[in-house]
C-alpha cells in the first residue's frame, strides 16, 4: 500500500511476555498459549514489532493524551467484559520483572468458592466485570440476563438488581484500595463499558473505596476520554 512506518506495536491480552513478543497464557485466548506474536508480524512485515498488554496500551493512551495527561503517575483501569488495569509512570508503562504488572484480574477481592478457568476464586474481574455481573444476577434471578438489564433493573429498584451491583462495586472498591496502597497514584483513570455508561456505579465504586484508602481526600476518579482508538493510540505509542 506504499505506507512508511517505523514498527508495529501490538496490544494483546495477557499474561504476556513483553520482551519475548509472546503470549503466555491468557485464560480468554485458549489455544494461543505460547504464540510468538511480535515475530509472527516481523517475519512478515520486516519491521520491529513490540508486544504489550492491551489494558496497558490503552492505559499508555490515557495517561499522555487523555484523562491522565498532565499527571506523572496513572493507574488506568478497563472495566468491561472484563477487568483490566495499567500503571504509567513518568510516561512509561511499567510491566513489572516478568511483565505480570498490573494483572488485577486476578486479584482476590472476596471470598468466593470457585472461580472461572485461571483465575483465583474471589478475582477482580470474577466479581465485578460485566460478565460476572450478568454471570450473578443470572444465577440469582434463574433467567439469562445481560448486564446491561442488571443496571435498568438497578436503575427500577429491583432487589436483586440492586443487591449483584452493590457486591459487585464493593469488589471494585476493595481493587481500588488495594492498588492504592501499593502504588499511591495521582489519578485513577476508568474506561471499559461499563465504567463509562454507568455513573451511578463507578459513583458508589468512589464512595466505597474512599472508605478504604487511607488519604481519602487524595482519591481521583477520572473516566476515560480516548474512546475505543484508546488501544490503538496506545499500540502506537509504543513504538
Amino acid at each position: 500500500m506504499g505506507l512508511e512506518y517505523e514498527g508495529i506495536g501490538i496490544g494483546c491480552p495477557g499474561p504476556l511476555d513483553f520482551a519475548g513478543g509472546q503470549i503466555l497464557n491468557p485464560p480468554n485466548l485458549p489455544g494461543w498459549e505460547g504464540f510468538p506474536v511480535a515475530e509472527f508480524f516481523r517475519e512478515r512485515c520486516g519491521h520491529r514489532c513490540l508486544l504489550n498488554n492491551d489494558a496497558n496500551v490503552a492505559g499508555l493512551a490515557e495517561a499522555r493524551v487523555g484523562a491522565g495527561r498532565g499527571f506523572a503517575s496513572v493507574v488506568y483501569m478497563t472495566v468491561s467484559t472484563g477487568v483490566g488495569a495499567a500503571y504509567v509512570a513518568d510516561g512509561q508503562i511499567v510491566g513489572g520483572a516478568h511483565s505480570l504488572a498490573t494483572e488485577v484480574f486476578n486479584m482476590i477481592v472476596c471470598d468466593a468458592p470457585s472461580a472461572r478457568l485461571g483465575m483465583n476464586p474471589g478475582a477482580l474481574e470474577d466479581q465485578s466485570s460485566g460478565t460476572a455481573i450478568a454471570r450473578m444476577a443470572s444465577q440469582r434471578m434463574g433467567r439469562d440476563v445481560a448486564a446491561p438489564e442488571v443496571f435498568a433493573l438497578a436503575d427500577g429498584g429491583d432487589a436483586v438488581a440492586l443487591a449483584v451491583l452493590e457486591h459487585a462495586a464493593e469488589c471494585l472498591a476493595r481493587g481500588v484500595n488495594n492498588i492504592n496502597a501499593v502504588v499511591d497514584p495521582d489519578v485513577f483513570v476508568f474506561g471499559g463499558s461499563v465504567a463509562l455508561k454507568n455513573p451511578g456505579f463507578m459513583d458508589l465504586v468512589f464512595q466505597k473505596a474512599k472508605r478504604y484508602v487511607l488519604d481519602p481526600d487524595s482519591l481521583l476518579f477520572r473516566e476515560a476520554t480516548c474512546g475505543e482508538d484508546s488501544g490503538l493510540v496506545g499500540a502506537a505509542l509504543l513504538v
